[in-house]
């Protein structure tokens, strides 16, 4: 019998357009690992506009169910979130996403595939993203906070996902199985 995978229970945290999805992936990607977001598990809960845990009782809530091992929690600078947001717009008939600031659509404001016009979602106006990341930083300091306390957070800070990943990626090796290696039997 080969060497028993062992499970980790981690949370991803950051404000909305923080990175969790890329980040996420990327995890799924290099570690033997099942991704199970939240916004997967809870759709429900996320077209109602809550997400998991965003409050100290969710938070409380999910470890009596399910002792988490570690948070990694995605600190990026609001402006830089905001920019992100707000660069973001949206082909409604095949959902694909372009970002005027790095994934740009051949023409302003056409997809690029159909020459159908792209739209913004409500949710990345800047008057609507100021307030959503307003709401969630209100809403998930003391999740953060219960976290830091267990000495399960880990924060990472940065500006770019691509610059952040790698301090993630370091940190995860030191926790879980690699894809595509020799399974080594530790003691």
């Amino acid at each position: 019998m080969g060497a028993s995978a062992r499970l980790l229970r981690a949370a991803i945290m950051g404000a909305p357009g923080s990175g969790k999805g890329t980040v996420s992936s990327r995890i799924t990607k290099h570690f033997e690992l099942k991704h199970l977001s939240s916004g997967d598990l809870l759709r429900d809960n996320m077209l109602r506009g809550t997400g998991f845990p965003r409050t100290l009782p969710q938070a409380e809530a999910l470890d009596r169910a399910y002792q988490i091992d570690t948070v990694i929690n995605l600190n990026v600078p609001f402006e830089v979130i905001k920019q992100r947001l707000t660069a973001r717009w949206i082909h409604p008939g095949s959902g694909r996403v372009y970002n005027i600031e790095f994934n740009p659509p051949k023409t302003m404001g056409i997809d690029d595939l159909t020459g159908e016009p792209l739209v913004q979602r409500e949710d990345d106006r800047p008057e609507t993203v100021v307030k959503r990341l307003k709401a969630y930083e209100a809403q998930t300091e003391p999740v953060l906070e219960y976290y830091r306390k267990k000495g399960v957070l880990e924060t990472f800070s940065g500006t770019e996902t691509n610059k952040i990943w790698p301090h993630v990626y370091a940190f995860l090796q030191t926790k879980l199985p690699q894809r595509n290696q020799e399974t080594s039997v530790t003691p």
